[in-house]
């Protein structure tokens, strides 16, 4: 169902670093003299086999170092948006791993800065969103605070706070004083939980962090109690087909839960996590999943609500992607 793909939508899940494709790799790599172990582009493109999440993040992480500057922030979040947009991404919230950065020597505002600067130069591809600070979950909290402590000096340049990268035997809890203090200066609480984790880790995610927003969530159906409460608040929920599979998480897309969640009566919105990793950014994992599961349009555009009504935008440009969405229904083959 390659309309899918035209579908005016939100994407909620998106590491920006994980939108690095090989190419510009190579090309940041050459621009900031720093070697990759790798011989070519090919070679890369073959490593993105991964068995667990935490083959990925070794991968994810060598990679990253090829981004140093202001300017290759820039970039890599305009070749993303742009690529999203030719998907019907029309917002777009990015996480960012400033951990991962700073430790490196990246200073915190180049990076802001320069993702910042291509979400103001997105505007021509009518795409909206913002930033949201993710810390890392399996590293030292010290280190989380130390960006939180520069992070907290312009609690306008972001969206929100998260918490990614390794999950399970990493508890959320430790963070809790550092989302108290963004929930009061206005920011808003998304975290990763129930991926490789079970629905213990997404329960901790609400009660320890005030999580708005579960970021995968997939495990949450093997607890009944979690499930009736995720859909009783309307607790969006931003899975991941692509990234699901490839992480191992689930068997084959086929085995993907998404059909089950939406019988739940579940909030789930559609993203492509680390595109560049797992094969296709967010209309292709739209399109994908609507094939494998037979979606009509009214699915597919109730799908596309959900990540508008769950996103951090305004109520004029949620109103906007609404119509857009309800029009698109309408034009749809068998839509209304």
């Amino acid at each position: 169902m390659t309309s899918a793909l035209t579908l005016p939508k939100a994407e909620l899940h998106l590491h920006i670093e994980g939108t690095l494709e090989p190419e510009l790799t190579f090309e940041l790599a050459a621009r900031n003299g720093v070697g990759l172990p790798f011989a070519s582009v090919e070679e890369l493109r073959a490593a993105h086999q991964f068995t667990d999440l935490q083959s990925f993040l070794d991968l994810y992480y060598a990679c990253m170092a090829v981004l140093r500057t202001r300017e290759d922030f820039r970039d890599l979040a305009a070749a993303y948006l742009h690529r999203a947009a030719a998907e019907g991404v029309r917002h777009a919230e990015l996480f960012f791993d400033a951990q991962a950065h700073t430790s490196r020597g990246v200073p915190y505002a180049d990076v802001v800065g320069g993702l910042q600067d291509a979400l103001d130069g997105a505007a021509h591809l009518g795409v909206t969103g913002g930033l949201i600070l993710c810390f890392l979950r399996d590293a030292p909290v010290e280190e989380a605070e130390a960006v939180w402590a520069e992070a907290r000096r312009h609690p306008e340049a972001l969206l929100g706070v998260g918490l990614d990268s390794a999950e399970v035997g990493n508890p959320a809890g430790k963070f809790a004083h550092i989302y108290a203090e963004a929930r009061a200066l206005g920011l808003h609480a998304v975290a990763h939980a129930g991926e490789e984790g079970g629905p213990e880790y997404v329960w901790e995610a609400l009660r320890e962090l005030g999580a708005e927003r579960i970021d995968h969530g997939i495990r949450s159906l093997e607890d009944p109690e979690l499930v009736r409460h995720l859909a009783e608040h309307r607790i969006p929920l931003t899975v991941c087909p692509f990234s699901n599979v490839r992480l191992r998480a689930v068997g084959s897309l086929a085995d993907h839960p998404l059909p089950a969640m939406l019988a739940a009566g579940l909030r789930v919105t559609v993203n492509s996590d680390d595109p560049a990793y797992f094969g296709g950014y967010a209309g292709q994992n739209l399109s994908a999943v609507a094939d494998q599961f037979g979606l009509t349009p009214s699915d597919l555009a109730g799908l596309a609500r959900n990540s508008v009504t769950a996103s951090f935008a305004g109520p004029d440009r949620k109103a906007q992607l609404l119509d857009a969405i309800n029009l698109w229904e309408a034009a749809a083959p068998g839509g209304h």
